[in-house]
């Protein structure tokens, strides 16, 4: 199975993908279990903060958790995340070149939204993305109806301020919601 293959296959387990931020290292295994509790099992964790890496470690250890790393600058980002259980992808292009054909594609809002993937379906057909960057629930299906789209990234998920109360109810429900984007609940 090729790196772009085990991609697909992934993100086929989900409509949504939760990406956040986590600032209190505490919160990792709790916020992996409350995900998978809604039906999300692909999870992404940026980088962003210096607790990242552990982050990733942490949710990767809880039976169920598929998880990932966003906010991927540097090889050594790279590097440093597949040790810690996560990997990712970059330009359409070049990676194409190289045979993979799994794609993140961000900021989707700010970058020309559904127009530009709509309008890459033609010309690179082999290219799937996993949109994100300001993807709403109100927005998502609207993705995912592209047939060159396999899932969403949605930040709405977990967001700062619920991770910071510890609302673990709230997360949970939404993802439940997300979990049922796209008209079907994923297994």
């Amino acid at each position: 199975m090729t790196k772009s293959q085990l991609v697909i296959e992934v993100c086929s387990l989900c409509a949504v993908i939760p990406f956040f931020e986590v600032a209190d290292l505490e919160d990792a295994e709790p916020l992996a279990r409350v995900l998978l509790w809604g039906g999300l099992r692909v999870l992404e964790v940026t980088l962003r903060t210096d607790s990242g890496l552990d982050v990733i470690f942490r949710m990767s250890n809880v039976e169920g958790a598929i998880v990932g790393a966003d906010t991927i600058r540097t090889p050594e980002d790279v590097r440093a995340a597949k040790e810690a259980g996560a990997a990712s992808a970059s330009e359409v292009m070049t990676l194409l070149e190289k045979g993979y054909t799994a794609l993140k594609f961000f900021p989707a809002e700010v970058v020309g939204r559904r127009a530009v993937l709509k309008s890459l379906a033609g010309p690179l057909p082999n290219a799937m993305f996993c949109p994100t960057g300001g993807i709403t629930p109100q927005t998502a299906n609207q993705y995912l109806e592209l047939r060159n789209v396999m899932c969403v990234g949605g930040s709405w998920i977990a967001p700062t301020e619920q991770l910071g109360a510890k609302d673990w109810q709230e997360i949970k429900t939404r993802a439940q919601h997300a979990n049922e984007v796209g008209g079907v609940a994923r297994a």
